[in-house]
């Protein structure tokens, strides 16, 4: 062999056989490189390099053409959405991409996706495309064997039928005669072939075969033009698909109505048939694109139009249980459906800022600010700076570059964004000069620290101080109308709050009258009369071991009622406003109740006190308030509806749409049960309900036309009954969670000169027993004070209500005080005081002491309207909670 420089060449010999055996190696190599240059399936002979790939099967070769027979072409039914396939018992690497050079193995699930393709549908009867309408027929037959031959006939029969009408289109696949012949279109349902009842039947019944044998893969209006009776079931008989039964089993354990059950394996096999995959490759992102377009087209089971509801929600729950959806997603399709937090240059690009400079400057100063600010506040001021003031800038200025605005320009500016979107005048101004304002403010006060990123962008402020001065006589006018719309609301309140009240006690009754009574009779329930119903629905759910909701007719408005509905939204449409208005909370607080913010405190005497821990949210400080014995009671109806027949609380999450984010889960009081899932309540429900019921009383009360409650105003009339009753401000801003006695004054509407005169009399002779510092933290003996206040004005018949450290100034005539609350218990003495009261005015009359008559008679109107007043508010009897508390640290160390 050759050497290099200097080195002697060297000869080396090998032996015979060695060389034999060399020979025979080299020829084997090259028989196997010949070999695995051709093509497995059509014996072409390519390049072994781009050809030759691995499989699950081990390394393989195929040509391009026949590496294409493994998928099809994709057909846009996933635009927006990733394809990332589930497979537990196979490799990525097992399947070829034909866009790829080669082709190639897929390097990952959703490989061949990113090119345009997916794999193609399974077959579960074998591929069937291009097969004769008789071995489809005879399919049909055997796939669903009956013993009834009528209904095997019938199904072959539709197959036949639909079969010979699709031959008449061109097409080499029963797919593609399928879309010519229009019936893939929405709109379009198969049974217009025939005219009779029981062949429309069948045809559609056919066609509902030929799907679940993946013959024909429908879109998704064209699938649910059609009505296919048990399509689910007869879907999950084709398909011999261990993982689809696996969800079967699982969705029938779940305990819900079983009518339910169904419908979730209803939506199931549409996702799979409309998509044309298996359940192994249905993603949560597919079957989040099936939800959102049977939404956006109006194809969901009892919805009220395009737009109205999702399907899928048990189907979701299930999948993610089982396992089948990643652990580390979104548990229910609602949590899926929710927006998350977008990004700093998310908010920004919202609203298609030109200018790169000041796009890049906007998203500076909000990473900026951001530490600082909570999600909502971050948003809102992102629209102040990027849509309301430079967006509008750029529009009425195309050309501006810079933060140097002219007094021309920016009156323009302050002329345009004074008025809404929708033409009217925008009531509140404030806050985005507040906004542009500071931003100016900032710059300049950042560009002394750190010149090189700001100082290029400071300008003089367009907003003057002129018009930051008028800001508190704007806000005095905010309070002005805040008063007025507290004093309009005040004498409304009664009228509400027995509107509800009589309403949750009505449809309780007639629930409670109309659930044994069989169909067809009727129950009168004051002075209306219902008719129970009773459908072919009710006897399904009953027969598929559910309940039937309690329907009614109403003979008298000719309107159905679903009482189990309307009774469940009559309490819990009743149990906000009274949470509301008993305790004051702000309404993402009262949302934000559990189970566990129910709280005891003993007082020195023995006395024990419930508390209502109240979570922090606006402040940021957690507060705890005492439970008036109204606000127990319903506390306490809450938690018994929640608890009965032994049942927990169910532990929920609950999404803030201000924050956009989800809690951990919590038993919250106040969730409900809609169809097959859990929810907590929403701001919007509340509000919208609140609106509804004040349209309903406005055909009877005038007051009502012109006038709409809102959540918030059960917090202005509380502070200002706190307040104008006596109770020390301060006092009042703890219970309201203030941090400034600003704010609690704000809350406070006065009525008329005579409550002024009280309260300032009130605080005059407050401040000659105390510091000259009247606004100074709660003392430990002023708590105490306050408390015992409450002992002292405890009275035979119940309690009173009188201002806090005022004497009785009615002579202790209670009857006819309006301070007293009547005890419940106290009932059977009202009755015991009427008979004598009856007994002294017979003998009045019989003396003809007419006095006495009249303040007998004034005193006898005053008891019975106490006492129907208090019989009213008996309705709801409060129960015992069992009162959450913390285990002993023994036994949590034991543990």
């Amino acid at each position: 062999m050759p050497g290099g420089i200097g080195v002697p060449r060297v000869t080396c010999g090998v032996p015979r056989a060695y060389a034999a055996l060399l020979d025979r190696a080299e020829q084997i190599a090259a028989q196997c490189a010949e070999q695995a240059a051709r093509c497995s399936r059509c014996n072409t002979t390519g390049d072994v390099w781009k050809w030759r790939t691995s499989s699950s099967s081990g390394y393989t070769t195929l040509c391009p053409a026949c590496a294409a027979c493994v998928a099809r072409p994709y057909q846009d039914h996933l635009r927006g959405r990733l394809y990332a396939s589930l497979l537990k018992n196979a490799q990525p690497q097992a399947f070829l991409c034909r866009l790829c050079p080669g082709p190639r193995q897929a390097a990952y699930w959703d490989h061949c996706h990113t090119h345009g393709f997916v794999r193609g549908p399974p077959r579960p009867q074998g591929d069937l495309t291009r097969a004769s309408v008789e071995d489809i027929a005879q399919t049909v037959r055997t796939t669903w064997p009956t013993k009834s031959a009528d209904n095997r006939w019938n199904r072959s029969r539709g197959a036949r039928d639909l079969l010979e009408h699709l031959s008449q289109f061109p097409g080499e696949t029963w797919q593609e005669r399928w879309e010519a012949s229009g019936f893939n279109q929405g709109g379009n349902p198969v049974s217009v072939l025939r005219s009779a009842p029981r062949e429309r039947s069948q045809i559609g019944t056919g066609a509902a075969c030929l799907m679940c044998l993946r013959i024909i893969q429908p879109s998704l209006e064209a699938f649910r033009s059609n009505t296919f009776l048990y399509y689910g079931q007869r879907f999950l008989a084709a398909q011999n698909d261990p993982l689809l039964e696996k969800f079967w089993a699982e969705t029938q354990a779940t305990p819900v109505n079983p009518i339910h059950h169904g419908t979730a394996l209803f939506d199931i096999a549409v996702a799979l048939t409309t998509q044309g995959i298996a359940l192994a490759d249905l993603t949560p992102e597919a079957f989040l694109h099936y939800a959102w377009e049977c939404r956006r087209q109006g194809l969901v089971l009892g919805a009220r139009g395009a737009g109205s509801r999702f399907p899928g929600h048990l189907a979701w729950q299930v999948l993610y249980t089982m396992g089948h959806f990643p652990s580390h997603g979104p548990a229910t399709l609602k949590a899926a459906l929710l927006n998350g937090r977008s990004t700093v240059e998310e908010l920004v690009d919202r609203y298609k800022i030109r200018n790169t400079g000041v796009r890049h400057l906007l998203v500076a100063y909000l990473e900026r600010r951001k530490p600082e600010l909570d999600y909502s506040t971050l948003d809102n001021l992102s629209r102040h700076l990027a849509s309301n003031f430079w967006a509008t800038v750029e529009q009425l200025a195309p050309n501006q570059t810079g933060l140097r605005i002219d007094g021309e320009l920016y009156q323009r500016w302050r002329d345009r964004v004074a008025i809404r979107v929708d033409g009217k005048g925008r009531r509140d101004f404030d806050p985005i000069l507040r906004a542009v304002r500071a931003f100016y403010a900032d710059l300049q006060a950042w560009a002394a620290a750190e010149p090189e990123q700001w100082a290029i962008w400071v300008a003089p402020c367009p907003v003057s101080d002129a018009e930051v001065r008028g800001y508190g006589v704007r806000k005095r006018r905010v309070k002005e109308r805040m008063d007025d719309r507290t004093r309009q609301r005040q004498p409304l309140l009664n009228t509400l709050l027995e509107h509800l009240e009589n309403r949750y006690g009505h449809l309780r009754d007639l629930l409670a009258q109309a659930a044994d009574m069989p169909g067809g009779q009727t129950v009168t329930l004051e002075g209306r009369t219902y008719q129970r119903l009773w459908s072919r629905v009710d006897e399904r759910r009953v027969r598929l071991g559910g309940l039937a909701n309690v329907r009614v007719l109403d003979l008298g408005s000719g309107k159905n009622i679903n009482v189990t509905h309307a009774e469940d939204a009559a309490f819990w449409e009743w149990a906000i406003v009274e949470v509301l208005r008993h305790s004051g909370v702000r309404i993402e607080e009262a949302l934000e109740l559990t189970h566990l913010s129910i709280r005891q405190y003993q007082r020195p005497n023995g006395e024990v006190i419930a508390l209502l821990v109240v979570a922090p949210s606006k402040s940021d400080r957690e507060r705890v308030i005492p439970m008036s014995a109204e606000l127990f009671a319903v506390i306490a109806a809450i938690v018994r509806r929640h608890t009965t027949g032994g049942q927990t609380i169910p532990l929920l999450p609950r999404y803030d749409p201000k924050e956009r984010q989800s809690s951990a889960p919590m038993p919250f009081l106040f969730q409900r049960k809609i169809g097959t899932k859990h929810e907590v309540m929403s701001d919007t429900t509340v509000v919208n309900m609140l609106k509804r019921h004040c349209v309903e009383l406005g055909e009877q009360h005038p007051g009502f036309l012109a006038t709409s409650f809102t959540p918030h105003d059960f917090r202005r009339l509380l502070a200002t009954e706190l307040i104008n009753s006596g109770l020390p401000i301060h006092i009042g801003a703890a219970l309201l969670g203030h941090l400034d006695l600003q704010t609690t004054r704000g809350y406070v509407a006065v009525f008329n000169e005579d409550v002024v005169r009280h309260y300032q009399g009130f605080l005059d002779r407050r401040r000659q027993a105390r510091p000259t510092d009247e606004y100074r933290p709660v003392t430990a003996p002023e708590w105490l004070g306050f408390e015992e206040h409450f002992d002292q004005r405890k009275v035979e018949l119940g309690g009173c209500a009188r201002p806090y450290s005022t004497p009785c100034q009615h002579e202790h005539a209670c009857l006819r005080c309006p301070m007293i609350n009547i005890n419940p218990k106290m009932l059977p003495r009202l009755d015991e005081i009427e008979v004598d009261l009856l007994a002294r005015r017979a003998r009045a009359e019989a003396e003809e002491w007419l006095g006495e008559i009249e303040g007998i008679d004034l005193t006898m109107s005053f008891l019975r309207q106490k006492r129907n007043q208090t019989r009213r508010l008996t309705r709801v009897a409060p129960v015992d909670l069992g009162i959450p508390g913390i285990a002993p640290r023994s036994a949590a160390r034991r543990e």
